[in-house]
């Protein structure tokens, strides 16, 4: 089996290995979480709704497009089929107004996107949180010309 050689280091390779060690741990403490920004009163907001067939999903942006909040189906607690459903669209909407609810938010503006069954009970639960809608727009990608066709075959 032979011998073990034990290598030993000397006090100066101790001290850098320490100090690298402390530098480290420096690094580590002297991260700091990210601070939210301050938001305040916000009058005028962009609602985003993609309504698929498998999830509802509602963003709230500023008229920058920075995004306020957000929350999904899913988030909420619904798993399964059950996240595409009226009902889980309609639960979206209330969390998202109980997290934006102190902004002072009083006109929307509404962009629904896709074909699922939730788009409809978002806008209907929008509406009976008495907020006042500008316009409500439909932007579901719709294709204009098809797909390319295949080429032909040779014989």
């Amino acid at each position: 089996m032979g011998k073990k050689r034990i290598i030993k280091k000397s006090e100066e390779e101790l001290l850098k290995d320490a100090e690298k060690r402390e530098k480290a741990e420096s690094k580590a403490q002297s991260k700091k979480p990210k601070e939210k920004k301050k938001l305040g009163r916000i009058e005028f907001v962009k609602i985003y709704i993609q309504s698929t067939y498998n999830n509802t999903i509602i963003t709230i942006t500023d008229m920058q497009n920075i995004v306020i909040a957000w929350s999904s189906s899913g988030s909420v607690g619904f798993k399964g089929p059950k996240k595409a459903t009226p009902f889980a669209a309609s639960r979206v909407v209330d969390s998202l107004m109980e997290k934006v609810g102190n902004l002072g938010i009083k006109e929307i503006s509404i962009f629904v996107r896709g074909v699922g069954s939730g788009r409809d009970a978002a806008v209907r639960a929008l509406v009976n949180h008495g907020l006042e809608i500008n316009s409500i727009k439909d932007v579901t990608p719709v294709p204009h010309n098809g797909c390319r066709l295949r080429k032909p075959r040779r014989v």
